[in-house]
């Protein structure tokens, strides 16, 4: 059993594969932590690992001054009442109190895993995958019930959190803040790792290590943002990706977030993580409820790439849904970096027909398609066709891509309006406001107020019937902007904080909604490229468009970053023109494709312009991608060399088939070196007693091999080659094939 207890102690002990998280009803009825790690085995009583200590300290018991809530581990602390670290919650009374006492009622246990009511959540397909324990709390003064819920899968190390708060009785409740999770370390000999950047360079690797006070990430953008991604990592400082301890915090929310690792004085570590506090209330009436967002907490005793295919596998197959789940994704042309604004339906014609020559399955019309949108600054909102660029209608352009054996894709931006539109003209009370205020403007576009039915009723219409209409087979849905003076004219002017996460809910309404409606759609997230790619999102969208930067360069490390907790199936890679439009680096048309080959693969360029021998490259790309793209998209996925260390000038990773008979590696390079060192590449994730051809090599190598001496690298022009090495160069790369002996010879050239 996953979830094991003692009843008459009131400990807890939830196992998984690999780990133990026990915890226990503490003497004065709270809740405290006892240890998180490494699996252990069951026994009657983990008290001993209660460590308690007089010190000079306030005691929450008179009787014993042991008993400082300030030194004692806890799962989900309050404030106020002797603990002076940071709180997981906290609530305002109606008498202006913010002390709260939730103590121990009961417990439930319950085969599975429930769902979370209006929120995104991992999920299990069959009871047996999994145990939820759910414990009830209560404070008797103000009566209020807290639950807590841990649900702990059989075969994964991962256990998942959340908390609600339900207000039993008459009175109106202020929750001032409602993290999901709250874990409490016994030190603080740890390095922090996070997912940072901006837009076009999202999702970078930063680590530092934990010091005395509050390290923190978090976004109080209205979206989880480009800056901070919502998930940080503890790992211990010699920790590699392939050895040692680590701990992923990684929460399923899509708006406003804070997640931090306070150390106090006695060198303890406190990670809390969840809505963000700041700018955040939530009025809770008498018999309302308040679900907080779940945090997936995953382990691994043998480095972070572990840590991470914990991820890749849970996000994959129990977070993601519906039939694109695990179906092979479509290689994709998009035409925006090909057009932008400027095109007609004859011009998107012609691209369609040469994409389709070369391979290409998926046409997808980007920005651009309706009101009077020649450029960024109208018609958001006006999701009626403009009749002057597709004079035969919507429906005609779509028939005529699906004729030529294509599936066809559109652009929405759902969330956004433009003060130059029709929509705005009659609604201007639906935007994000501030009466009094002006409005800050952000690519000329306001957001609409999502926390008004009226208008996510609107926008669900308005794209329904445009998907109801067209085969419609594919949904880019953007999001430019940040929120700026955020209120709404419909709430009340107490519940003026609840604006972010009430946009969220909307704007998860919608998307569950449309997919209801829609289940065949392939939806792909997009909001100014990463600033909305969460775990959140990956519930309704199993896609996400990685980055706007679509350098492969540049994608080396937003890939490599994102990886460290988001599966390759979920990131929309492309090949795009060169000079690249973001940063003007010319790359080969080949290491363009060699960094796309891993995610969800594509291409945005003019194809019209293209020469014979690039449509002859193209095509080849493309043939050999759809060989081997269940392998690419799902396979087990390791990273090899990092582009945030040793000057970042070689980055490679790799996939494996799960009967390890198959693997492929990525190789880069982004500055030639003269007369270089002998390189090699030690490989992951083999089968040590397999025998494996090697595309490009005479020899054979058995897995061990591969795994303890490397695969010898070329090593570039070392001034003996007459002119040089054509493979060699700035920005060169390779991919390598691994088949298993009796599987055949694979190749990539």
């Amino acid at each position: 059993m996953p979830v094991m207890m003692n009843k008459d102690l009131l400990q807890f002990h939830l196992q998984g594969q690999n780990v133990s998280y026990i915890f226990h009803v503490m003497e004065n009825g709270q809740i405290g932590q006892l240890y998180y790690g490494k699996k252990l085995r069951d026994r009657a009583d983990f008290s001993h690992l209660s460590k308690r200590e007089t010190r000079v300290a306030s005691s929450y018991i008179e009787e014993d001054p042991s008993f400082s809530l300030d030194l004692i581990k806890q799962e989900y602390p309050g404030y106020g009442t002797s603990d002076y670290r940071e709180p997981a919650f906290q609530i305002q009374q109606p008498d202006g109190s913010r002390i709260s006492n939730f103590t121990y009622r009961s417990f439930e246990l319950v085969k599975g895993k429930p769902e979370l009511p209006s929120l995104p959540a991992t999920y299990v397909e069959k009871e047996d995958e999994a145990e939820t324990l759910l414990i009830y709390l209560e404070d008797a003064y103000t009566n209020l019930a807290l639950t807590l819920m841990y649900t702990v899968y059989h075969d994964r190390d991962v256990i998942v959190r959340s908390s609600s708060f339900k207000n039993n009785g008459d009175l109106t409740h202020e929750i001032k803040r409602a993290h999901s999770a709250s874990v409490d370390f016994p030190d603080a000999d740890y390095e922090m790792l996070q997912l940072s950047g901006s837009w076009s360079r999202e999702r970078h690797i930063h680590e530092r290590r934990l010091m005395p006070g509050v390290q923190s990430i978090q976004s109080t953008r209205g979206t989880s943002s480009s800056q901070h991604n919502p998930f940080l990592a503890l790992k211990r400082p010699m920790t590699t990706e392939h050895n040692g301890e680590v701990y992923g915090f990684s929460l399923v929310y899509s708006g406003n977030f804070s997640a931090q690792v306070e150390v106090d004085h006695y060198h303890t570590s406190r990670v809390t993580m969840g809505i963000n506090p700041f700018d955040f209330s939530w009025k809770l009436n008498g018999g309302e409820h308040f679900q907080t967002p779940e945090v997936v907490m995953a382990y691994s005793p043998n480095g972070v790439n572990e840590l991470s295919r914990t991820y890749h596998e849970l996000y994959r197959s129990r977070l993601a849904r519906g039939v694109w789940r695990d179906a092979e994704r479509p290689v994709l042309l998009n035409n925006w970096e090909a057009t932008y604004f400027d095109f007609d339906e004859d011009k998107l014609l012609n691209i369609a027909r040469k994409a389709k020559e070369t391979g290409v399955e998926l046409f997808v019309l980007d920005d651009g398609w309706f009101g009077k949108r020649n450029d960024d600054k109208t018609s958001l909102g006006d999701w009626f066709v403009d009749s002057a660029k597709l004079p035969n209608g919507l429906p005609t352009l779509v028939s005529q891509v699906n004729d030529l054996g294509m599936m066809f894709g559109l652009w929405f931006e759902p969330e956004m309006i433009s003060k130059e539109s029709e929509l705005y003209r009659k609604h201007p009370e639906w935007v994000i406001q501030v009466p009094g205020r002006s409005h800050s403007i952000g690519r000329h576009q306001l957001i609409l107020d999502f926390t008004n039915s009226e208008v996510v009723d609107y926008i669900y219409e308005r794209m329904a019937g445009l998907l109801t209409e067209s085969n419609i087979e594919y949904v880019k849905w953007d999001m430019n902007r940040y929120m700026t003076e955020v209120g709404s004219l419909q709430l009340h002017s107490d519940q003026q904080a609840e604006v972010p996460h009430r946009y969220i809910l909307g704007v998860y309404d919608l998307y569950e909604r449309l997919i209801a409606a829609f289940p065949h759609v392939l939806f792909e997230s997009c909001a100014s490229g990463g600033a909305r790619f969460d775990p959140g999102m990956l519930y309704y969208a199993p896609q996400g468009w990685t980055s706007d930067d679509t350098d492969a360069i540049e994608r080396l490390s937003i890939q490599y970053g994102t990886s460290m907790v988001y599966p390759l199936s979920s990131m929309g890679a492309h090949v795009s023109a060169v000079p690249n439009h973001q940063v003007k680096r010319i790359t080969t048309l080949d290491t363009r494709a060699n960094v796309a080959y891993f995610g969800a693969f594509g291409y945005e360029l003019d194809v019209t312009k293209m020469s014979d021998d690039e449509l002859n490259q193209m095509e080849h790309q493309i043939d050999w991608y759809k060989e081997n793209r269940t392998l690419l998209q799902y396979g087990t996925f390791f990273r090899l060399l990092s582009p945030f260390q040793n000057g970042g000038n070689e980055t490679s990773w790799m996939v494996v088939s799960q009967d390890q008979k198959k693997a492929i590696v990525g190789y880069y390079q982004v500055l030639a070196e003269p007369n270089p060192g002998f390189k090699r590449l030690l490989l992951h994730g083999l089968d040590k007693e397999q025998e494996y051809c090697v595309s490009g090599y005479k020899e054979t190598f058995f897995g061990d091999e591969l795994m303890s001496a490397g695969l010898q690298l070329s090593s570039g022009y070392d001034g003996s080659q007459t002119g040089g090495l054509e493979e060699s160069g700035d920005y060169s790369s390779h991919v390598f094939v691994l088949t298993g002996i009796d599987q055949g010879r694979g190749d990539k050239s």
